[in-house]
């Protein structure tokens, strides 16, 4: 098989490691890639949302299966127009994709089939929203409900913070039109967790848990990210909590949007928090996290071709998804100042010392191939990842993976899985 993969970050470095192991595939491409994907991949300079080069590219080189790994393209009905070319793609159709396009729509799904989740309003007049937020309890969150690169949430301690908030999201559009609506949602304490799964539109099997750390600095302080690393699985996802979110959550979301005529095919990604009352839905993503993803494929025994072909086919039923007994840390190397201004440009050092051999991987995020070596690129740079026989092990080897990484401007943070070590 000849397989594309659209997207250029880690998670799309995560998935061409995992394509590159199955006996299926002979040839991977991807568009656009990066200075780590072209160990696995040939790349091809075509952005993630220039539809019909990214169609005609697979009709050209007859591609046999696409794999869309970003949120944008998915949400802007990629899918569909290749679908429309008789080109096989692996992803959820646009109006099955809206369910992380729009957290409004999202939460009123979840209203609508009573999928547990946090109380919320929604609002399109700042004016209305900030009348809201006098009567509120605080902690609050706001989100901006369209796509905001993962950052468009902002939690609020008091009632100046929260009309400041949308000020931000609504009236300066700090996250573009995102920001046009606006959710405010109650504010839920416990652990947060994330769970991926594979979907064929009826069916559902569901990944090995992880957790992500949102935030800039340690301690979970700072501006929300993209995410600063994960850890997989995790201790608080017991088998009983996943009975309940089997039952609760993940099944009654599929016939959710089955009965909306929207039929998920793909990855959906669920945010959870496990509150003193029970699993609830934080947020649903329709497609592999980042950086959830380097975390749980190294784990996964299966040929992920031949799940992601069962789930285009509607025959996941046949598919048991299998993981091994251990567990695995991923710890993000940014350039200082992200998530907000950086400089990108700097010479990395040490990439050739990490070794899969040892169950280490550099997953590449913003990085790029110059005349000089490999370069930073992005606010998020490498994706350290590494497994052990328990946390506590792969914690320790991942951190020691990065101390092998060196660049001018390197920044992370230093407690990725820490709570679990100390637990």
């Amino acid at each position: 098989m000849r397989v594309l993969i659209i997207g250029g970050g880690g998670r799309e470095h995560a998935i061409a490691a995992k394509v590159a192991q199955s006996s299926r595939v002979k040839e991977i491409f991807c568009a656009p890639g990066n200075a780590g994907i072209n160990k696995y991949a040939n790349c091809v300079d075509i952005g993630v949302m220039e539809f019909q080069k990214l169609a005609e590219f697979a009709e050209k080189k007859q591609i046999d299966l696409t794999i869309v790994g970003p949120d944008d393209p998915l949400v802007a009905g990629i899918v569909d127009i290749f679908e429309a070319k008789n080109l096989k793609v692996f992803g959820p159709r646009k109006k099955a994709a809206i369910l992380e396009g729009s957290k409004a729509f999202s939460k009123d799904i979840m209203k609508k089939y009573n999928i547990p989740t946090a109380a919320y309003e929604t609002f399109d007049s700042p004016e209305e929203a900030v009348a809201y937020l006098s009567e509120c309890a605080y902690p609050i969150v706001l989100k901006a409900d369209g796509l905001a690169l993962g950052k468009g949430v902002l939690i609020c301690n008091t009632y100046e913070e929260a009309k400041a908030g949308v000020r931000t999201i609504m009236l300066d559009k700090q996250f573009g039109s995102a920001g046009d609506k606006l959710v405010i949602e109650e504010f839920m304490r416990g652990r947060e967790v994330s769970v991926l799964a594979f979907c064929d539109g009826t069916d559902i099997a569901v990944m090995t848990s992880a957790q992500d750390h949102k935030r800039a600095k340690d301690g979970d302080q700072g501006l929300n990210t993209g995410g600063m690393g994960t850890f997989s699985p995790s201790p608080f996802y017991t088998e009983e909590v996943h009975a309940f979110c089997l039952e609760q959550l993940y099944k009654p979301t599929m016939k959710a949007m089955q009965a909306e005529g929207r039929d998920f095919t793909g990855i959906l990604f669920f945010g959870l928090m496990l509150t003193e009352k029970g699993p609830k839905v934080l947020e649903y993503n329709a497609r592999f996290g980042d950086p959830e993803t380097q975390v749980v494929l190294p784990r996964m025994k299966n040929d992920i071709i031949d799940v992601m072909e069962a789930c285009i086919e509607g025959r996941l039923k046949e598919i048991t998804l299998e993981f091994e007994d251990n567990a695995a840390v991923c710890v993000i190397l940014a350039s200082a100042g992200y998530p907000e201004h950086y400089e990108k440009g700097y010479l990395i050092n040490g990439l050739d010392r990490i070794k899969t051999e040892d169950g280490c991987y550099a997953f590449h995020a913003g990085t790029k191939q110059t005349e000089e070596g490999i370069v930073t690129n992005g606010g998020r740079v490498l994706g350290i990842t590494a497994t052990g026989s328990n946390l506590k092990e792969a914690r320790k080897k991942a951190y020691e993976a990065v101390s092998l990484i060196d660049y001018k401007n390197k920044y992370m943070r230093n407690d990725i899985g820490k709570a679990i070590d100390e637990a």
